[in-house]
């Protein structure tokens, strides 16, 4: 009892100090993805296709100095567009930038003469122009981009408000257009902001972020499923090393095929409709991306299992959710340069590839399918390896045990 209480307390002390390790070494890989975001501020167009006096003032505001912002507004000519407005609002589209303000064309002619002829239907928020696509990233169109402009373009129409009435205070013909159009004085200039590609489904959210937590669970699920089913059969020491291999590939094939084919369903059950970009061939796409997803996170784990043992792969899961979840909440260009990191990573993969078959944001889908393979791959590779490495290690360890045994005979 002495010995065997010695161990227990050895054990119990060596796994709460792993565990700190990874609460502080691990854990804080998540933390920080929140802490002090944005580190960078994101990329914004001002395009002026009116030339007059609005586009100027307008222009002059969001790129005043000084002004707390999280966009960094650049001004771009608009000989790059030669299409006008719509060539921008597909830029913003094919993640050109996150934001976009145009003046409109004509816009200082147009108030000008509602000025000298009122006109009832004279609607300032037709001046300006906001494009973002929300289902880029929902999080910071909310949180960042829409404050970051709806704060500084309220600013720049109320002054240019206040100089407009000053203007015009002594104008003969005021009483008649406070009377037939008082918009024109009050609300000269407004904007629209004009979300291209909303995020419109909300259950959207848990495929695209606390979904894929549960699916890298329900992948870790179906590794210690296998696990436990080869060391109750004794499968694990019965079997030759290669027919081993194909047991366990098989095996986890099999049960990625079902279940994310069982998890797309799910989401289907709720009313997530995957076919606005692929139309009916959207299901199929949503699936295979699911089965990629799992054999791409799950296989990781496969092999982690025979390299750790049973023992320390739970630690591996740990490190595996939070490296992998930690670039998805936010863009990964507002956050520190570590989590560059994510660009490679299965599940940030995996939830922009959701978003262009949920949302039909730009069409990279190739890539984040690629990506996936590709980790999917390496473990097709490092499985077989670290197998025969486990192989070997119990072979070494039996061979041990039957020397101690012989051992102890000779002795007896």
């Amino acid at each position: 009892m002495t010995e065997a209480r010695k161990k227990y307390f050895k054990m119990i002390a060596g796994g709460i100090v792993v565990a700190s390790i990874v609460i502080f070494g691990i854990f804080s890989i998540l933390w920080g993805a929140f802490y002090r975001t944005p580190v960078t501020n994101l990329e914004g167009w001002i395009i002026d296709f009116d030339g007059g006096r609005v586009g100027q003032n307008v222009v002059a505001g969001l790129t005043a100095p000084g002004l707390p912002s999280k966009i960094t507004w650049n001004t771009l000519a608009t000989t790059r567009f030669p299409n006008g407005v719509k060539d921008v609002s597909r830029a913003v589209l094919e993640d050109k930038t996150w934001i976009a303000v145009t003046i409109n064309p004509g816009t200082s002619s147009a108030l000008d003469a509602a000025l000298t002829t009122p006109n009832a239907t004279y609607d300032g928020s037709q001046a300006i122009s906001v494009f973002g696509v929300e289902a880029r990233n929902e999080n910071v169109f909310r949180n960042l981009l829409r404050p970051s402009v709806e704060g500084p373009m309220a600013a720049i129409s109320a002054h240019f408000a206040a100089q407009l009435a000053q203007s015009i205070s002594d104008s003969p013909a005021l009483p008649q257009l406070l009377a037939i159009a008082p918009q024109t004085v009050t609300a000269p200039i407004s904007y629209k902001i004009i979300n291209l590609c909303p995020f419109d489904q909300p259950i959207a959210s848990v495929a695209t972020f606390v979904g894929l937590m549960f699916l890298l669970i329900l992948s870790f699920l179906v590794v210690m499923i296998g696990y436990s089913a080869r060391e109750v059969t004794n499968l694990e020491r019965l079997l030759t090393y290669r027919s081993l291999v194909f047991l366990r590939f098989s095996t986890v094939f099999m049960l990625y095929f079902l279940l994310s084919l069982f998890y797309s369903l799910l989401s289907l059950a709720f009313h997530l409709d995957v076919s606005r970009r692929f139309g009916h061939s959207g299901f199929a796409i949503f699936w295979m991306l699911n089965l990629c997803s799992m054999c791409a996170v799950g296989l990781a784990m496969e092999a982690m299992l025979s390299l750790l043992s049973v023992n320390g792969v739970p630690f591996f899961l740990l490190i595996w959710i939070m490296v992998n979840v930690s670039p998805i909440v936010f863009p990964i260009e507002v956050l520190p340069v570590f989590y560059r990191y994510g660009y490679a990573i299965p599940l940030y993969n995996v939830s922009r590839a959701l978003r262009i078959i949920v949302f039909s944001t730009k069409n990279r889908l190739g890539f984040h399918f690629g990506v996936l393979l590709i980790w999917a791959a390496i473990s097709c590779i490092t499985l077989p390896l670290f197998q025969y490495l486990a192989r070997r290690r119990d072979i070494t360890a039996t061979k041990r045990e039957q020397a101690r045994g012989r051992e102890c005979i000779v002795e007896s």
